[in-house]
C-alpha cells in the first residue's frame, strides 16, 4: 500500500470513529434488537426479505452498508451525495442529532460489506448483532485485498475476504445463519460463541422460474415472486424461515408484492414484445454464475445475453474474466454481446475459441445498444449483467420510458457520469 493509501486508510477510520461516537449515542438511546446482514452477494435481497416480514417494527439501512452509511443512517441523516459542503454540515449536526434523534422500531436491520480490510470488523465490533446472517463469499472487491496478501498476511485473496467476513458472527451475540453447504462458512464459525445455524438449498424441493415469475416450493410451503429471483436465493429464504422463528413471527410465504431493488433480477417489458431482465446492478463470478445458471433453467424462447465487465478484481482480473468466458461458452443462447475492456479483452478471445458460441464484443454501452437495434426481430428474452452502464441500454429498449425510475444508478450523479461516456 502507497503512501497516499495509507493515509486514506487511516483518514477513513478518524472521521468514521468521529460519527460513530455521535451515532453511538443515539443508538443507545434507541436500544433495538440488532440483525446483520453480510456475503459477497444478496445482502440487499436478504434485507428486503425480512423487510416483508417486519415491515414498520424494525428500520433498515437501506443504501448504507459502510460505518459512514450506517452511522448517517442510525443519526437519521443520508450520506453525502452532493456538494463537499454536505460533509461541514454532517459534521455540525450530527452532536446535536445524537441528543435530539432516535429511531422507535424494535428491530434494527443492517447491511454490512466486507470491501475492505477491517471495515466489516470494524462495524461488527461497534453494533455487535444480536444476530447475524451471513448469505454467501465470493471474491467481492478482490483488489482491494491485494495488499493484504501481498505483506503475507494471508495465503490468499480467498481467505483474506473469508477472514473479513467471518469477523461479523465471531462478534455476534446469539445467533449465526450461514450457507452450511460452504465448506469456509463452516469452518470459520466452528469456534464462535453465538448458535449457528446451517441451511441447504438440498431443502428446496423444486423451482421454476419464467422472466416475470419465479416460485420456490419446500415441503408443504411455497414462496412465489413476481420477477426472475434465481434458484440461489434459496439460501436466503431458509434464512428467513430461520430468523422469522427466532424472532416468533408468522411467515408469510404471499410475496406477490414484494419489491426486488433495483438492476437484482427485475423484469421489465420492452419494446416490440422483448422481455429484459436487468441485473445489471453489479457482478462477481459468484453472482454471474448465479444469474447464467438462472438464465439456462428459465422457460423462455429466444434467450441472448448482454453482459458487462467485473470490475474491482485487481490482480485476478484476467482469471475471473476467462472463468466468465467459460461459463457463458456453456450456454444454451442465440446471442452474446459483452460490453467493456475487460469483457473485450480476456472473455471475447477466449469465445472465439469455443465452436458454436455466437458473441459479439464492444468496448462501449452505445456501440452495444446500436447492435441490439439493428438486429432484434423481437419477442427475444435479453439477461442485462454487468458494470459498464447497462441500464442505459435498458433504459432505451423499454416499452414504457417511465419504467426508467426503477432501474439503477438514476441519481444525478450518475447521470452526469453517463453524460460524461456520451450516453444520453
Amino acid at each position: 500500500m502507497d503512501l497516499k493509501s495509507r493515509i486514506s486508510d487511516k483518514l477513513y477510520f478518524i472521521v468514521a470513529g468521529y460519527f460513530k461516537f455521535w451515532a453511538n449515542i443515539s443508538l443507545k438511546r434507541w436500544r433495538p434488537r440488532i440483525i446483520m446482514i453480510t456475503g459477497s452477494a444478496g445482502k440487499t435481497t436478504m434485507l428486503n426479505l425480512i423487510e416483508t416480514q417486519l415491515g414498520r417494527k424494525a428500520h433498515y439501512s437501506h443504501n448504507a452498508n459502510s460505518a459512514f452509511g450506517i452511522a448517517f443512517d442510525i443519526l437519521g441523516e443520508h450520506g453525502v451525495t452532493g456538494s463537499k459542503m454536505q460533509w461541514v454540515k454532517l459534521i455540525l449536526k450530527s452532536p446535536i442529532r445524537a441528543f435530539t434523534f432516535r429511531h422507535k422500531e424494535k428491530y434494527y436491520i443492517v447491511e454490512t460489506d466486507g470491501d475492505f480490510p477491517g471495515r466489516a470488523e470494524y462495524i461488527s465490533r461497534w453494533l455487535k448483532p444480536e444476530v447475524s446472517l451471513w448469505v454467501s463469499l465470493g471474491r467481492s472487491h478482490a483488489m482491494c485485498f491485494d495488499e493484504v496478501v501481498k505483506k503475507g498476511k494471508f495465503k490468499s485473496l480467498d481467505e483474506a475476504i473469508a477472514h473479513e467476513f467471518a469477523t461479523i458472527p465471531h462478534n455476534t451475540k446469539k445467533l449465526v445463519l450461514i450457507d452450511g453447504d460452504n465448506k469456509t462458512m463452516v469452518e470459520k464459525t466452528n469456534d464462535i460463541n453465538a448458535e449457528v445455524v446451517k441451511v441447504s438449498k438440498n431443502e428446496l424441493k423444486s423451482y421454476k422460474v419464467q422472466p416475470d415469475r419465479a416460485v420456490f416450493t419446500f415441503t408443504k410451503r411455497k414462496f412465489t415472486f413476481h420477477d426472475p429471483i434465481p434458484r440461489d436465493a434459496t439460501i436466503q429464504l431458509l434464512m428467513l424461515e430461520k430468523l422469522m422463528d427466532y424472532l416468533d413471527v408468522k411467515v408469510n410465504y404471499n410475496l406477490s408484492n414484494y419489491i426486488t431493488p433495483p438492476g437484482r433480477n427485475n423484469f421489465f417489458k420492452g419494446k416490440n414484445d422483448i422481455k429484459i431482465i436487468d441485473s445489471s446492478y453489479n457482478a462477481h463470478i459468484i453472482s454471474m454464475q448465479t444469474m447464467l445458471e438462472t438464465f439456462e433453467e428459465m422457460e423462455a424462447e429466444h434467450k441472448w445475453l448482454v453482459i458487462g465487465d467485473i470490475i474491482d478484481q485487481g490482480s485476478v482480473e484476467k482469471e475471473e474474466h476467462e472463468r466468465l468466458a467459460e461459463l457463458l461458452a456453456s450456454m444454451d443462447v442465440e446471442q452474446i454481446l459483452m460490453v467493456g475492456r475487460r469483457t473485450t479483452k480476456y472473455t471475447y478471445p477466449v469465445l472465439q475459441k469455443k465452436k458454436g458460441v455466437r458473441a459479439m464484443a464492444f468496448r462501449k454501452p452505445d456501440a452495444a445498444l446500436k447492435y441490439l437495434e439493428n438486429n432484434l426481430k423481437g419477442g427475444e428474452t435479453i439477461m442485462f449483467k454487468g458494470s459498464q452502464y447497462l441500464e442505459w441500454i435498458i433504459e432505451k429498449l423499454l416499452e414504457n420510458p417511465d419504467d426508467a425510475a426503477k432501474l439503477p444508478r438514476q441519481t444525478a450523479l450518475y447521470k452526469k457520469r453517463r453524460a460524461q461516456w456520451g450516453l444520453n
